[in-house]
């Protein structure tokens, strides 16, 4: 899925590879806009070297993919929610970040909508909330950094996201008390 594109994904794995099938948001007429195949992250070098074969390809299931995103207008909705709620909270970290610059609020706020985003798995979070913000995706990382020395956001080791720590629930509760 393109970073500023709401939509439907449906993933099919087969040996070393992962294929997403993705649909644009509203009702699913017919089959996917877009087939992206990738290496599954745990994939043995070995088999990604040889290249995706045709047998890979043969045993795409478009059939039952449509099937499933048929049959899923809810989860769409709730994407298209999930996805209304990250953009409000990556724009909410872009005004802290112009109002207030890499303040601690604006740290907590970047951290938690990456978390976010990496948590519903969503490809290339970085460039997403780089547009949001209006910084380049180098400075996002940099604050994201800047966010895990801080103590805000912990780490996964070779992965995307992390957990927002005490340190971070605390300045939430805050802003949010504030608001109140």
């Amino acid at each position: 899925m393109r970073d500023d594109e709401a939509g439907f994904e449906i993933a099919q794995q087969y040996g070393a590879w992962v294929v997403r099938l993705w649909w644009p948001a509203g009702p699913v007429t017919g089959g996917p806009q877009r087939i992206s195949i990738e290496a599954e992250d745990d994939a043995s070098p070995p088999e990604v070297a040889r290249g995706i074969s045709t047998t890979v390809l043969r045993r795409l299931d478009l059939a039952a993919a449509l099937n499933i995103a048929k049959s899923a207008p809810d989860a769409q909705r709730k994407m298209e929610d999930i996805a209304n709620k990250l953009t409000e909270s990556g724009e909410a970290a872009g005004l802290l970040l112009a109002n207030e610059g890499v303040s601690e609020r604006y740290l907590v706020m970047l951290a938690t909508t990456y978390k976010s985003m990496a948590d519903m798995g969503a490809p290339a979070p970085i460039p997403w909330l780089a547009r949001l913000i209006d910084r380049r995706p180098e400075t996002v990382k940099d604050h994201l950094k800047k966010a895990r020395r801080d103590g805000y956001l912990s780490t996964l080791a070779g992965k995307a996201g992390g957990e927002l720590t005490d340190k971070s629930r605390s300045v939430l509760a805050s802003m949010v008390s504030s608001e109140s």
